[in-house]
């Protein structure tokens, strides 16, 4: 036995060989691991928790280059921003919040829950803001990243640049990170206020308090996806006129589960829409858990139903098309010809989709004009269509998406030199969306083909982070240098990725190309995603040791576990509770738990 004497005689087939130096070891005194996160919104302030709770003797670090906390729940601000699908479904399963003040949650909102989830665990411990990673490249020698980091210091706004050197690099920065200004003729010759609406930023004021002072102006908000849905009911009201832009087509979904939400509130039809939650409502999800539980609980099984309807010409999507067709043509009934111009033939889900409330109330507004007309330029003063007509216009928002094509901002240099952006020219590759080959000890959360057409995405982000927790597990338990993905596996990956959304219209899913690759959506539903990421399939990878050693099971160490080597620590862990695996009783397996 390795680490001991053995009372066996050796005599009879000659002196033992000792093949390699005997381990000097215990099986779990596990290595000191540095893991480097890229990112702080969702999936980086996942990992601040899943790495630490799971792998001992760790070295975390979180760079994030913005100021604060939330990623896209920070940086975005613009008037209207919310959560277009229910609030209980956009939490993470660990860290539920029971006074949602809507349906759809505010943005301000949920910044502040991942802001609050951030001081309950301490991650600011691992997270250094306005650090960001202008470099990544790994030495194969050594199995490390080696990183270069540029800091900007938040009181003077100077920048300086120092290195890093990480075991495993994790990105949680997601695809839609990055945005971008239209390329419209004269963009830089218009003089009045012009924003991104990820860009807009209110400074140290509400949205509500800029807004207050544009009573008297003229707005255009340029797009159909999801911000624009946003900023014209905002707008709306709050402004002399909006003139939205639109030039493409989409179906606005019929609210999600919102005859469930009523039902489950005891609320009778007439208020179905009212997405705003009572005091009394607030209260009871606050003071009555059960009552949470299934609220929560039901939603999220009806939002886990929908899949088909994702799928061409299924019957859900039929019913679906039918349904959102009635839905628009009898809320647009005061301006019909809208419904003419947005209604799209190609297929329900072939764009994101989004409910948008009360976007096509505010479309029939006497001060909303819908423009279906191209723009042919910006002018100083408004917006020029191509059969002539100018608005002049005080303020415009181009609510017109993100650099989608996974072209990074950064340089990430893997094995024998290759960028990952010429890796991902014309298009990103990668198996399972979490890691790619040629690129040892990455992990991504929210990867290439991470978005989901259904379901909750809080979920996939959990399962991503995790699967890159179980790998850097894996390494540390087995002293591994590397774990790399085969290529062969990307590529029978890469040959799976089909569905319905390579129909033809215009979507991020397709690097904002109205036919062409799916590049952003998972290739079944979140429920298939989180079954595929439970447990990974580790033969489909390759490895590298730490120890200059051939014998595979060198891992193994000297025989003991570190609290036997030492007599400390606990030596019966496995009678622990929590460790145990208790069979169900007899009436448990005739009757399972369930949610009625």
């Amino acid at each position: 036995m390795p680490g001991g004497s053995s009372s066996r005689s050796d005599s009879a087939n000659g002196p033992s060989v000792q093949p390699y130096p005997p381990p000097d070891f215990s099986i779990d005194e596990y290595r000191r691991m540095k893991v480097v996160v890229i990112g702080a919104g969702f999936s980086g302030i996942t990992a601040g928790i899943r790495f630490p709770q799971k792998i001992p003797n760790l070295d975390l670090v979180i760079y994030e280059k913005s100021g604060g906390v939330g990623g896209t729940w920070f940086n975005n601000r613009y008037p209207g921003l919310a959560c277009d699908i229910p609030a209980h479904c956009y939490q993470l399963t660990f860290e539920e919040k029971r006074d949602w003040s809507a349906f759809y949650a505010p943005g301000s909102e949920i910044r502040e829950y991942l802001e609050g989830i951030v001081d309950k665990y301490k991650l600011m411990r691992y997270i250094k803001l306005r650090h960001e990673i202008t470099r990544a490249q790994y030495d194969e020698p050594s199995g490390k990243w080696h990183l270069r980091v540029r800091r900007t210091d938040r009181a003077t706004g100077q920048t300086d640049e120092f290195d890093d050197v990480a075991d495993v690099v994790v990105t949680a920065f997601g695809a839609l990170s990055r945005w971008r200004m239209p390329e419209i003729e004269g963009i830089e010759d218009y003089q009045g206020v012009l924003h991104h609406s990820a860009g807009f930023d209110p400074a140290d004021k509400t949205w509500q308090e800029v807004v207050d002072g544009w009573k008297d102006k003229k707005v255009g908000i340029i797009g159909v996806g999801s911000s624009a849905l946003q900023l014209v009911p905002a707008l709306q009201p709050r402004v002399a006129k909006v003139y939205n832009y639109v030039r493409g087509k989409t179906w606005l979904a019929v609210p999600f589960a919102s005859n469930t939400f009523a039902d489950l509130l005891g609320r009778d039809q007439a208020r179905a829409e009212d997405f705003n939650f009572t005091d009394e409502e607030r209260e009871r999800f606050k003071n009555d858990p059960e009552f949470y539980r299934k609220f929560r609980f039901t939603l999220e099984t009806e939002i886990n139903s929908l899949h088909s309807s994702t799928l061409l010409g299924t019957p859900m999507q039929e019913m679906g098309r039918q349904l959102f067709k009635e839905n628009m043509l009898k809320k647009l009934a005061k301006k019909p010809w809208i419904a003419e111009k947005l209604m799209p033939e190609f297929p329900v889900a072939c764009r994101r989709l989004t409910p948008g409330p009360g976007y096509l109330e505010a479309l029939c507004e006497d001060n909303v004009d819908f423009v279906s007309t191209p723009i042919k330029r910006f002018t100083k003063t408004g917006i020029e269509l191509e059969d002539g007509t100018h608005h002049d216009l005080d303020v415009v928002f181009c609510a017109t998406g993100y650099d989608t094509s996974f072209q990074l901002p950064f340089e990430v240099v893997g094995r024998h030199g290759i960028s990952l952006n010429q890796k991902w020219n014309p298009h990103p590759t990668s198996y399972l969306s979490v890691c790619v080959d040629g690129f040892p000890n990455m992990f991504m959360s929210l990867g290439p083909n991470s978005a989901v057409g259904s379901g909750s995405l809080l979920a996939l982000i959990e399962f991503e982070v995790l699967y890159a927790v179980q790998a850097v597990a894996k390494m540390q338990r087995e002293r591994l240098k590397s774990i790399e993905i085969k290529a062969d596996a990307v590529k029978d990956y890469d040959e799976y990725l089909m569905s319905v959304y390579s129909e033809k219209c215009r979507s991020w899913y397709k690097a904002g190309k109205e036919e062409g690759r799916i590049i952003g959506l998972w290739p079944g539903s979140t429920l298939h995603a989180l079954r595929c990421l439970q447990y990974p399939r580790w033969e489909d990878f390759d490895y590298e040791r730490v120890d200059p050693v051939a014998n595979r099971m060198y891992w193994l160490g000297d025989g003991q576990t570190w609290n036997e080597k030492t007599l400390t620590g606990d030596r019966a862990w496995y009678l622990a509770e929590d460790f145990i695996d208790r069979p169900p009783g007899e009436s448990e397996r005739d009757h399972p738990v369930s949610v009625s």
